[in-house]
């Protein structure tokens, strides 16, 4: 079972999003908060594997939070555990605040169900989830970055040609299933080479190696 943290201040969002993961068969919500401090306490208390998130929130934003719950995993001082973003607000602003602050994801609160508990699982399987309308505008924003061909050459050279491979693959936003049936692979050794790129490049997850993919010129609009 995939252990799930509500967060929001609105009780009626948040007891529709509780209702939401309950009645999938592979998820259960351990706890709920109705701001970022209350977030951070009740994940060390109950652990969960995905935390949903909102963003705009009295005492700790949602931000702030996602920030301390992702600090708190790596100094050991909180749970870790993947941070999906759930927010009214389609801003640029929060979906680059939402990802320098360490979250998994970036979710628009009117998502259909079966979007919000996909991109619980894929949180949980430590893949990301960006709501489509961002991804087009996080692209727009890392393009016009892009080095010349120097600069590329000198960031492949940090990959083998496999591991190249997979990094555009990824940028174009297949699974690491749909990376394994193009490249002929079993899903275990693409896990393997992504691990292997994360380690290479000192990312942190697959938002960063496609952002590094378009800023390094291995990947084309």
């Amino acid at each position: 079972m995939i252990r799930v943290l509500v967060v929001d201040d609105q009780d009626l969002v948040r007891a529709g999003a509780v209702a939401v993961v309950d009645a999938a068969e592979d998820m259960t919500v351990v706890a709920e908060a109705a701001d970022g401090a209350q977030a951070v306490e009740a994940q060390r208390r109950h652990r969960a594997d995905v935390v949903l998130m909102d963003v705009r929130m009295p005492v700790v934003d949602g931000i702030e939070a996602t920030r301390r719950l992702v600090d708190g995993a790596l100094d050991g001082t909180v749970p870790p555990c993947r941070v999906v973003v759930l927010t009214t607000f389609d801003l640029d602003e929060y979906v680059y605040a939402a990802l320098r602050a360490g979250a998994s994801g970036f979710l628009l609160k009117d998502a259909p169900t079966h979007e919000l508990l996909a991109a619980v699982r894929t949180a949980h399987r430590g893949d990301a989830v960006v709501a489509p309308s961002a991804t087009r505008r996080l692209l727009a924003h890392v393009l016009p970055r892009l080095p010349d061909v120097a600069a590329r050459d000198r960031a492949a050279a940090l990959l083998s040609e496999r591991e190249r491979e997979v990094v555009r693959l990824l940028a174009e936003g297949l699974s690491n299933a749909e990376i394994g049936a193009r490249l002929f692979v079993s899903e275990a050794t693409v896990k393997t080479y992504v691990g292997r790129v994360l380690t290479k490049l000192d990312l942190r997850d697959r938002v960063q190696v496609v952002v590094w993919a378009y800023r390094n010129g291995l990947a084309e609009a």
